[in-house]
Order: structure tokens, then sequence, then C-alpha cells
């Protein structure tokens, strides 16, 4: 078997794209300087429910520079529909099946009823103020409290992905087998979306072909979504996102400004850059939506469960059946033989719901954990040891065994670097002073995205010693061009800085959106593949070519080094094979294709993550003090990006717990908060402590380097670790995130 010499997948490798960041060279979509630039401003409903009944452009077009106004009654027809799908499905991902200022209704608050286009963004925004618009206004339904009486349960949800309903066993019985029983609601407010750099698309027509540079987690995915509803081929549409400032679930799928953007370009005939504003990401992008959870666990005396219940409740748009899948992994991380899980939809005045970062599994973890940790705390068992106790090698949902799991050893090795063992399980025993000090822990976990198609890249190696891969997947801020560097370098046998990476646009190699922790393992699939076969196709050349000092050796025994090829004692260079035979480079296209959706392993990345809190006692102040979380993702490829991924995740985490809240006013039907002034975000000042520990288990399954990723998890247990932290430490059980002052007073 040929063999290479690994030297660069999984070590902590500086970003390649580090200085253009932070010299500010780095250029986002919203920055790219075209000649005869014009702007273009979106105005937003000011009602949630009813419809237009009259636009009077006249005073925003007799405004200096104006150069068009767009409403319902001039705005193009879309030419096609596409249906809801998740972007990691690699075809068009519309954020949601309605597409705004095609006739009178309002279904939202925010939702786009016009757009202003003048030469500069001031005088964009200042027109689109002047605007006169009338509304028919009716009642419109937001809150759970509102829809709960109207509300069904859908066949199946997440684009269809996913089963409305799902069981095993028999669930009553299980309760009624039960020597404990504990049962809980749980409440969280909506979040929203807020990354650095909010969503923008700039659009520019060259004839009938159309450029756009768009923030986007796949370049692929915007260029389909807009090709059907413009109705034009998808080889007119190039679509560039080198360098993206966050997403989180944002930009994932593909909401209507990239396709506006282009409509406005057509109409004015100049190109046109659409830069959503703060305010306007809370109305436009999608958010996690309200929602309510009920969870009821059995179990036995001596801590076996019975029984697992899981329902949710929340807002959906008039369009969509959305519901991120909360109940998923409650079905599938701990042995019990009864299980039944559901959703509840109810119609409201909002635009479809969508990715956010762990999406289901950072609210259904929670619900599901906290439950845990009260049956732990009814039984006298301590928490790590319950879930010992309900530890399955299988997918228990499927019965298959898990492709790799490492979950045991998260426990182990989580518990001895955060200190768990002598920890006095009750709660209120631990002061320092006015604050009252609860340590907690949480199971993590977050299945390995299905993909639907082929992920592809392109190699070359050139004559002077150098190598380029390409693939089309933006980078927007996981550091994917770092770590693929790693990953063709050791496939090509060569020094990771006689390599690059190229990506972010369409006119590459085909790769799906980068979402649900998918990235990692599908990109470095298809980057693997394409290199090895490249360095295979140099191999064959050399042990053929009746130069070469390989020739007649067996390619199997041929060894790759620096760059060098290497059998028994002969050896020769890439750069020699080339060279000799007048060739500048040589080229390999390659694909990964994904596992089947039905092969009989469970695939889900485990960990665990443990929490120490601070509660004043007076005032109900929550400080986290620290937090460890210990993670099995298969295979690292740089050790840094991981941390830093799992760092940030967890951060959010905290932030979940403890601050992230938005709500709709149940009168007007608008987010009460809309800018980061009111919606609470972690910062520096109220970060802890984080300590990391990677465990790296082998897995054969998921992808050919056993690659399961860390974008998401690192979110999935932090708010349960901290809500159970909070009960150690006080003794009151909160059941609502984020938890406030108020719940502790």
């Amino acid at each position: 078997m040929t063999t290479i010499t690994p030297s660069a997948v999984g070590q902590p490798l500086d970003r390649v794209d580090g200085r253009p960041k932070v010299t500010g060279s780095a250029r986002y979509s919203a920055e790219i300087p075209i000649p005869d630039m014009a702007y273009a401003y979106v105005v937003g409903s000011r009602i949630a429910a009813g419809r237009v009944t009259g636009i009077d452009p006249g005073a925003a077009m007799e405004e200096d520079g104006v150069l068009a106004v767009l409403t319902h009654r001039n705005l193009p027809r879309i030419a096609e529909q596409p249906p809801l799908v998740p972007s990691l499905a690699g075809t068009a991902a519309p954020g949601q099946t309605f597409f705004p200022m095609q006739d009178d209704t309002v279904h939202y608050a925010g939702q786009p009823i016009a757009i202003v286009v003048a030469d500069t963004w001031e005088r964009a925004q200042h027109a689109g103020r002047l605007l006169r618009v009338s509304y028919e206004e009716t009642t419109p339904v937001t809150t759970l409290d509102q829809g709960r009486d109207q509300a069904y349960e859908p066949a199946r949800i997440f684009g269809g992905w996913i089963p409305g309903h799902m069981e095993r066993g028999d669930v009553e019985a299980g309760l009624r087998e039960a020597d404990v029983r504990v049962e809980g609601t749980y409440t969280y407010a909506a979040n929203n979306h807020n990354p650095i750099e909010p969503s923008s698309t700039t659009a520019q027509w060259d004839g009938d072909n159309l450029l756009l540079y768009d923030g986007t987690q796949g370049v692929n995915a915007t260029q389909m979504t807009v090709s059907r509803l413009l109705g034009v081929p998808m080889s007119q549409i190039r679509v560039v996102a080198h360098y993206v400032g966050g997403s989180f679930g944002c930009k994932a799928m593909v909401h209507a400004h990239s396709s506006l953007a282009a409509m406005a370009a057509r109409e004015t005939g100049r190109p046109v850059k659409l830069a959503l504003t703060r305010e306007q990401m809370f109305t436009s992008v999608g958010h996690r939506e309200e929602q309510e959870q009920h969870v009821t666990l059995g179990a036995t005396r001596e801590g076996r469960l019975t029984a697992v219940r899981h329902h949710k409740l929340s807002p959906t748009s008039h369009f969509d059946d959305w519901a991120e899948p909360s109940v998923g992994t409650s079905s599938q991380i701990y042995a019990c033989p009864n299980y039944e899980g559901g959703y509840r939809l109810f119609r409201a005045n909002t635009m479809t719901p969508t990715f956010m970062r762990a999406p289901g599994e950072a609210s259904g973890m929670y619900a599901l954990e906290c439950s845990m940790d009260e049956l732990a705390h009814a039984l006298g068992m301590d928490p790590i040891e319950l879930r010992l106790r309900n530890h399955t090698d299988v997918d228990a949902m499927s019965g298959f065994p898990w492709s790799s799991s490492g979950l045991r050893e998260c426990y182990e090795r989580g518990a001895r670097r955060f200190g768990w063992a002598g920890r006095d399980p009750r709660p209120g025993t631990r002061r320092e002073g006015n604050w009252l000090i609860g340590t907690g822990m949480a199971t993590a976990s977050y299945p390995v995205a299905p993909l639907a198609n082929p992920q592809r890249a392109r190699a070359r190696i050139y004559a002077d010693g150098t190598a380029v891969v390409q693939a089309a997947t933006p980078d927007f801020g996981t550091g994917v061009a770092t770590v693929m560097t790693q990953v063709a370098a050791d496939a090509l046998g060569m020094r990771v800085d006689r390599c690059r990476f190229e990506n972010g646009d369409t006119d590459l190699p085909n790769i799906a959106a980068a979402v649900g922790s998918a990235g990692s393992g599908m990109i470095s699939a298809a980057v693997h593949n394409t290199a090895t076969a490249l360095r295979r196709q140099l191999i064959d050349r050399a042990v053929g070519d009746p130069r070469s000092p390989l020739h007649g050796a067996d390619p199997d025994d041929v060894v790759v080094h620096d760059g060098v090829m290497t059998a028994a004692t002969a050896s020769e260079a890439y750069t020699d094979l080339l060279r000799r035979n007048f060739l500048p480079d040589a080229e390999a296209s390659g694909q990964w294709d994904p596992p089947a959706h039905d092969i009989p392993y469970g695939t889900m990345t485990f960990g665990a993550q443990f929490a120490e809190v601070a509660v004043d006692a007076e005032l109900g102040v929550v400080r986290v003090r620290r937090m460890t979380g210990a993670f099995a993702p298969g295979r690292v490829l740089n050790a840094k990006t991981a941390r830093s991924q799992l760092m940030g995740g967890m951060l959010w985490g905290l932030g979940q717990a403890l601050l992230e809240a938005n709500h709709m006013d149940p009168d007007t039907g608008r987010w009460v908060s809309s800018g980061l002034g009111e919606y609470l975000v972690a910062v520096n000042a109220d970060a802890p402590d984080v300590d990391v520990e990677l465990i790296e288990v082998e897995d054969t399954i998921v992808n050919p380097l056993g690659v399961k990723g860390v974008g998401e998890i690192g979110q999935v247990g932090v708010a349960a670790a901290i809500a159970n932290a909070v009960h150690h430490a006080t003794g009151r059980r909160v059941r609502k995130l984020p938890i406030t002052i108020e719940d502790l007073l």
C-alpha cells in the first residue's frame, strides 16, 4: 500500500488567513469595490398581519440620486419557488417557501415591502424613510399563549427530513413500571443570529451573466437558489464568498436579499449592493423559535430508565412546517426500551425559523439533561453514575451500533479535569461569603449530518514544487482554508508551506453548504480523495517511466515525503518527474460519495460538559466561574482551530443559559429587541476559564479521515450544565432559558 508521512493533520497550525483578516486586506461581500455601484435599502413592513393598501413613492423618487423604488407592483415575478430543503442536501435552499413583494399580503413584521435604490447608501436609506405606506391591519398571532389552541401535529419538520412523531415500545407501560418519575415543562425565549458581519449581497450583471458576492455558508446553495428564483441558468451565475464574517446558521439557508439584490441590479442596469442593517437581521434571516418542551422520565430505583417522553410546541410561519429537531437526540443516547417524542406547531406571523448553532440539540438536550439531573437528585445518585447506568453502545432508536463513541472517556476525563470527585451532592451546602457555589454537568451529543450528494475537489501540482487544491466552500470563520491545506499536504506527501487551498467560488468544484458540523468531514473527504488520486497518478507515471529511478517499482511500495517519492533505495521528486516529461503541472479531480442514509450504524459526536457557578444569595446574580468540556469528535484535523470552535460554542452556551432572549410583542407582532443594545450576548467580562479536552476516536464509517466535526457540539450541553449547577448552588430548579435574576429571587 502506498504510504505518506503524516505531519500536518492534527497539528495546531496558525490560520493561513490570519494576516489578511488582521490587516484588513480581506474583502467581505459588502466590501467589494465595483465601479458605478448603486445601493439598495430594504423597507420592511411596520405591521405583522394584513396587507399593503398603498405605497406612494413620489417623495422618495424626487430625492437626488434615487434610481428606483421597487414594490410588489413593479418587481418582476419570480420564476419558481424552490421547496424548503436543508442546505446540506446540496440543492436550492431558500430560507422559506415565501418570496416577498409578489403581492400585497403581509405575513410578518419586517417583511420586505419595498426596495429603494440610489447612488449612495445614505440616500437610499433616507429615501426609504420617505415612502408613504398605508396598511389594512389584522390581529397577529405570535406567541405560544396565542397559538397554543391552534397547534397541530406536522407529518414532517425541518424541510421534510425529520418525522413529526417518533416512538418505540410503550411509554405508558414504562411509566407505570417506574419506581421514580420526574416531569417538567421547559420554556425558551426566541434567539436571533448576530454574527459580526450582517448579511449582504453585491450583484453585477454582464449581459445575461450574473456575478454575486454573497455572505453565505454555501456558494453553490446560493447559486442554485437564485437560479431557480430568477429563472437564470446556473451556468450564467457565479457566486463568490472568499471571506464570511460569521454565520451560526443565518447564512446556511439562502434568504430573499440575495435574489432581491440581483433583481434590483437588473432593473437599474447597475451593480447593486444590498446590505442588511443590524435591525433587519432580526427580521430577515430566520431565528431560533420560541418554544416549550415537556419531558417525562421514568426509572427504576437502580437508575435504569424505563420511559422517556419528550414533546415540543413552537410557532412556525404561514408557509413552512419548520421546527428545530429538539427531541431527536433524546430518542438515541440513553438505553431505554420505551420512548415517545413529537412536535406540535402553530401558524404564526413570523418568518420561517432556521438553523441556529446546534439546531435542536442546544434546546432539546437542555430539557433532557436537566431532567436527568433532577432524576439523579431524586434517586440520591451521582449525575455521572446515572448516565453511565443508561449508557448505550448502540443508537437506542435504530438499534445500530455507533460508528464510534468515546462518551465513557468523555465522562471520565472531563470529570477528572474538572475535579468532580468529592462533590457534595446536597444543594446549597457550599458558600463563599455571599456567593452560593454549585457545580453541574450534562451530556453533549450532536448527530453527524447525513449528506445527499457527492462532494468534489480539484488538485494540481506544479513543476516548481508547489500545489493548489480547490473546492467551492466558503470559510465563514471556522478555519477551513487552514485545515484543508493540512489535509492536502499530507495526502500529497508535501510540506504545508508548499500547498495552498483556494475556495469560496462556484467556479471551483461543488461542495454542499458547510452546515450541521458537516463541513470538516465532507470537505476533508473530498480534498483527501482528490489529493490522494493525484499522488497516485504521479507515482504510476514514475514507476511506468523507463527514465525514472522508480521504474518497475510496485506503486504500493512507494512512500512520499516532502514531495519525494521513494521505494527501497530509489527516489524521485515530483518536480524532477514533471520537468523531465515537459509537464508544467499535473492535475486530478476527485470526489467523495457520502455513505448511504440506511447504513447499519448510528453516527453521533459525543461530549461531557461541566460548569461551576456562583450565585449571589441576595441579588440572584449568576456568575459562571469555569467550564470544562471533553469531546470525542473522531479525528482532529487542527488542534488549535478545533479548540477555538469548541471554546466559542461553550461561550455561546453560556449566553444561551443566562443572556440571550427575544420576545414578540403580542399586540404588534414585532420583536421587542432589535439590536445589540437590547439583545444581550456574552462578552469578555462574562467569559470564565474554559478548559477543552479533545479525545480522538477512530471512525472508519463517517468519511475517509474519520472526522465528525466540532462546530456545533461545544454549545449543546452547556446550558444544562449551568442550570444544573444553579440548582446545586441554590436548590432552585429553573426550567426556562435564559435563567434571569428574577428566577432566583
